[in-house]
């Protein structure tokens, strides 16, 4: 009876979770000005959450301080600040963790469905 007891609490206290937005930066120059920038956007899901590839055009000083990421209801929404000067390409990928579940993430003005395959 303890056992039950003891599982019970654990899983109502597992469940009592607040809603939350994470995420991790890692980018890359790829190019002085932004002629070859490719339109991709690739997800991959993991137990961690998803991970999302794509190329930007941005500042060349561009900094991990100049992207915000927030929560809008079902949406993850990404901004990054464009800063004003020379542009340079950037390959870009952001690491996102949220709950609860979101149905869509958007990246300044372009805004994508968030779905897993079904193998």
């Amino acid at each position: 009876m303890r056992y039950i007891f003891l599982l019970l609490l654990v899983s109502l206290i597992a469940c009592n979770r607040k809603p939350f937005v994470s995420s991790k930066l890692k980018f890359e120059k790829i190019g002085q000005d932004c002629k070859n920038q490719q339109n991709s956007f690739r997800m991959v899901s993991n137990f961690a959450g998803e991970r999302y590839e794509f190329e930007k055009c941005l500042a060349e000083n561009f900094s991990a301080q100049q992207m915000t990421v927030s929560r809008q209801g079902d949406t993850v929404v990404i901004k990054f600040d464009k800063g004003s000067g020379q542009r340079s390409l950037y390959k870009m990928t952001v690491d996102i963790d949220s709950y609860p579940k979101y149905g869509f993430v958007t990246v300044d003005d372009e805004t994508f469905i968030v779905m897993s395959s079904k193998d």
